[in-house]
Parts: structure tokens; sequence; C-alpha cells
């Protein structure tokens, strides 16, 4: 596989390709922040079904009150776009049983790649289940997600779901300057770490160490 692959000039010529055609799109969300510029572009073109699966959130009271950012951020931003809100269940026990003796390894580590790998499957399954002709996450709009990983697992189980993966890099473009600029405008809660219980502790850590440094 080229290595070099641009994912953004990829999905570019799948939307030139639609000639005003409006597929169904299955879009695993990751939080409100980060569904905002790909919402705002993609409805341009797709009729989209929000899926927000995240089991890895913790704790719970972290993971209702990022959904509840998404289903407002929805209503909000884009009233009239007909976007449906279905929210996965909520099964930390699924991500801890995935990511077991993986606990100690750095964000971005293969921790991340089985927490990839599991949001992907589900969101297959469910894009699957309502007919969507593709189905993509938004992870890839963050500077600290793998683009690339994310791509060829999408791609890996697409024919196992019978539904496309629509290749993206949604930071493309300054689109994940644009999250923030919508995160700002719709007062986005933003969370400073990226859902799990290990990457709390990780960035914690990080907050201590540079506390200790600045004494």
């Amino acid at each position: 596989m080229n290595a070099n692959r641009n994912y953004q000039k990829e999905l570019d010529k799948v939307i030139a390709g639609l000639n005003g055609r409006r597929p169904t799109l299955l879009l695993h969300a990751c939080c409100a922040p980060c569904s905002s510029y790909v919402l705002e572009y993609l409805s341009h073109y797709f009729d989209i079904t929000l899926f927000y699966y995240n089991p890895n959130i913790e704790p719970e009271s972290e993971y209702h009150y990022r959904v509840s950012e998404v289903k407002r951020l929805v209503s909000e931003m884009l009233p009239d776009a007909g976007i449906r809100v279905v929210e996965g269940r909520y099964d930390p026990e699924r991500f801890h049983q995935a990511v077991k003796g993986l606990e100690q390894e750095p964000e971005g580590g293969k921790r991340c790649m089985v927490c990839y790998r599991l949001r992907l499957e589900e969101a297959g399954r469910i894009a699957q289940k309502l007919g969507c002709e593709y189905f993509t996450t938004t992870l890839s709009i963050s500077p600290l997600k793998n683009a690339k990983a994310l791509n060829e697992i999408g791609e890996e189980l697409a024919p196992l779901y019978q539904t496309k993966y629509l290749t993206s890099d949604f930071k493309k473009r300054e689109g994940y300057k644009r999250s923030i600029q919508l995160s700002a405008e719709y007062h986005l809660y933003r969370q400073d770490y990226c859902g799990c219980a290990c990457s709390r502790a990780e960035r914690e850590a990080q907050k201590a160490d540079k506390e200790r440094k600045s004494e």
C-alpha cells in the first residue's frame, strides 16, 4: 500500500464522482469539537447518521457529558440538515477486555490501534445494519490521531460489513483549525484527554510534571 497516500485528495475524488447524488453515510463521532468541522463539511454531500460509540471514555459522567455536547452541536449548528444522532451502547468492559495488557502503552501506541479498531468495527456493523453506503470516523481530524492507521483499518473492515469506507484526513485544509473556531462559536466542551483512564492518567502525569518544573 502506498505509504504516501493523500486521503484528502481521495475524498475529493469520491465527492466529485457523486455528481450531486447524496449517499448515506454513517459517521462515527468521537466528540463534539471533532465532529463540528466534519459535519459542516460532509453535510453538503452526504445524508449523515452520526454514530456516537466510545466505550473507552471514563468516567461515565464524562461519557454522558460528551454525548450531550454532540447532540447539542447538531441541534444548534445544523438543525435543518436532517442529521440523525444514534448513540451506541456504553460498554467500558468491552474496551478494557480489548486493551488488556496494553494499559502502559503510550498514547498513540498499540492500545490506541486496538481502540480505533473496536470503534470502527461497531461503526461498520451499524452502517451495514442501517443500510448506509459509506462509513467513516471524525477521529482523523485530531493531530494526535493516526490517519493512516484509521484509514487502513476502515478499508480492511469495509468488505466485512459490505459498506464502503470513506477515506479521509479531516485535519487537512485547516480542518482542525476550523474545528477550534466552531468549538469557540458554539461554546463546546473541549476535553484535555482522549477519553480512556489510561490517557487521563498520562495527561495528569504530564500536568504534574509541568507544574514541578515551573516551581
